[in-house]
């Protein structure tokens, strides 16, 4: 497969519509031999959308099916604000190359959502996203996938100067047949890059499997911050204490040695588990106040956290959960909260072992 060095770092100067800056290649390196190319599947992409300075500007690799990469912008207008436009003109590699995934990193600020378009060469939409995020303020991923028969060119159009955005993970898709048990939860068959788990799925309504009962406590994106006064708190009602109880939810943005923290009915149980994604994804972000320090880490996206409690904890009538944001973590969010709780079943399966 044949790679380019793209010229993909944005300067920092301003750019109107009719003076859009194109990524060429420098070098093209030496093609593989035709056996090789033959049985390869085409590389995955990363682009680095950030705008820095022209002395810092540096070459970066690319597949040779991602063409170019340009940036422009549009005037404001009534009714309308100045836009920045990153268009990516994309060939595909072969026939089966049909499907493309699309992750754009960028900070989710609610006015500055970024909407991806997909062209043809007649100029013809392909394909709308619609404002991508959830307008939660922090720094996030979002997938989009793309049907490519036909298309030419990607834009992500986003409101402002386009400093929001960071960088673009593309690689293409394909099918593949996935048998699961019927009566086993129904959750998304498409894995997320790099991912470490399948997105949360919360029930619309209390279920009882086994002697387990699942209830949702929030659907909802709820902020967090690094208090108990900025925490997501919960109330529900059980008849009866369980013998175990676990909380599940998804978290945006954490610290990931960091992760948020679970207080139950008054008490502090502690920071809760998270399950992280391979550390190759993209979506990690470096933070050091300098390069003698050793540096930390933050997910800019999505990521499960769990909290195993004791029955003992909770109680028969009301109980409250609240969810902190770990130490060091200014402001987070939390969504699709729901707890387990374990109860004694006719079949279940345990062990009474005499005291010594």
């Amino acid at each position: 497969m044949l790679s380019r060095a793209l010229a993909l770092a944005l300067f920092l100067a301003a750019f109107s519509v009719a003076h859009a800056q194109d990524s060429v290649p420098n070098e093209m390196p030496k093609a593989l031999q035709p056996s090789q190319s033959a049985v390869a599947a085409p590389e995955s992409a990363w682009l680095d959308l950030r705008q820095i300075d022209v002395a810092q500007t540096t070459t970066q690799a690319a597949p040779s099916w991602v063409e170019s990469v340009s940036f422009s912008t549009t005037k404001a207008r009534p009714g309308l604000p100045a836009k920045s436009i990153f268009r990516i003109r994309i060939i595909r590699p072969n026939d089966d190359c049909q499907i493309l995934l699309f992750r754009l990193f960028f900070d989710d600020d609610p006015k500055t959502q970024p909407d991806l378009i997909a062209w043809d060469e007649s100029g013809s939409q392909v394909l709308h996203s619609g404002s991508l995020g959830a307008g939660t303020g922090l720094a996030t991923s979002s997938t989009t996938i793309v049907p490519m028969i036909g298309v030419s060119a990607i834009d992500l159009e986003v409101p402002g100067d386009g400093r929001s955005v960071r960088g673009a993970y593309l690689d293409w898709m394909k099918t593949s047949t996935v048998m699961h048990p019927i009566h086993a939860e129904q959750r998304q068959l498409m894995p997320e890059p790099f991912a470490a788990s399948a997105p949360l799925a919360a029930p619309k309504n209390d279920a009882e499997v086994f002697g387990t009962v699942t209830a949702p406590l929030d659907v909802a994106t709820i902020a967090i911050g690094p208090s108990v006064q900025r925490g997501a708190s919960f109330q529900f009602d059980l008849e009866s204490k369980p013998l175990v109880a676990l909380i599940s939810f998804e978290v945006a943005t954490p610290q990931i040695d960091s992760a948020p923290e679970i207080y139950v009915n008054g008490e502090d149980f502690g920071p809760a588990s998270l399950v992280l994604p391979d550390l190759a994804d993209p979506a990690y972000r470096g933070l050091s106040q300098s390069l003698l320090n050793e540096m930390r880490f933050q997910y800019t996206g999505w990521v499960r956290a769990q909290k195993l409690l004791p029955g003992s904890i909770l109680k028969a009538g009301t109980n409250s959960v609240i969810v902190v944001a770990g130490a060091g973590t200014p402001a987070s969010a939390i969504r699709t909260t729901q707890i387990q709780l374990k109860y004694l079943w006719d079949k279940s399966d345990y062990l009474l072992q005499p005291v010594k």
